[in-house]
């Protein structure tokens, strides 16, 4: 059954500078989801090689537009398959979880939803820094009261999406303001949605090219003076 759900599910992965790791990452992901597209956004290094070498489909930006720009990109790309009927959002650097995936894309396809969301929130096994945790926090506040979609944890990467859910939000925001607009046009197109409990793995690599906890400023930034 979950083989079967596998089959007819996409993965969608941004791509930017992670030759380091991304091979490691997409061949552990095809041992689960056989179903990759990679959207190489302008990297320096050698993420595209990589990325192919590890069997994954790359479309390539030649300029660095954003990572919403990426992602808007691969879900086009993967809609193109007619038999693909779920499609995730799941990060190159290793901090998503496979099992989670499988999770959500199960949920997805047997409840009457069209979005789930992963939450680092829901359970314990996420532990993030006391600032990130807090900007997180912040966040959330932002978007429940702004969108009208209650979520704990508006700023995880890691989503599946059924085609009715695809189709109907379009990724306007380049960069990180990208998730915001995504929560914002659940809410706007009525989408029916549901939270999942998701382990972000911090590892030392992910730590070391971590996001700044002030791009919570850019992002708000973004949002009202797009």
């Amino acid at each position: 059954m979950q083989g079967s759900i596998a089959r007819r599910t996409w993965l969608v992965v941004p791509l930017y500078n992670e030759g380091q790791v991304v091979r490691e990452v997409i061949l552990q992901a095809r041992a689960v989801f056989p179903n990759i597209v990679c959207v190489d956004d302008g990297s320096s290094d050698n993420s595209a090689d990589e990325a192919a070498a590890a069997g994954a489909v790359v479309v390539k930006h030649p300029i660095n537009l954003g990572q919403g720009a990426a992602l808007q990109t691969g879900l086009d790309y993967a809609m193109s398959d007619p038999s693909a009927e779920f499609f995730v959002t799941f990060d190159s650097d290793g901090q998503h979880g496979l099992d989670d995936a499988l999770a959500m894309v199960t949920r997805l396809s047997e409840e009457p939803v069209d979005v789930i969301i992963g939450s680092r929130f829901l359970d314990g096994r996420t532990k993030p820094g006391r600032i990130k945790k807090v900007v997180l926090k912040l966040a959330v506040i932002f978007e429940n009261v702004s969108t009208g979609v209650r979520l704990t944890d508006a700023h995880n990467g890691l989503r599946a999406l059924n085609r009715r859910a695809v189709s109907v939000i379009r990724i306007e925001q380049n960069r990180m303001a990208h998730a915001s607009e995504i929560v914002a046009k659940i809410g706007q197109n009525k989408l029916r949605y549901a939270e999942h409990p998701v382990h972000i793995i911090y590892t030392d690599y992910s730590r070391a090219k971590g996001q700044s906890v002030w791009n919570l400023v850019n992002i708000l930034n973004d949002l009202i003076f797009k």
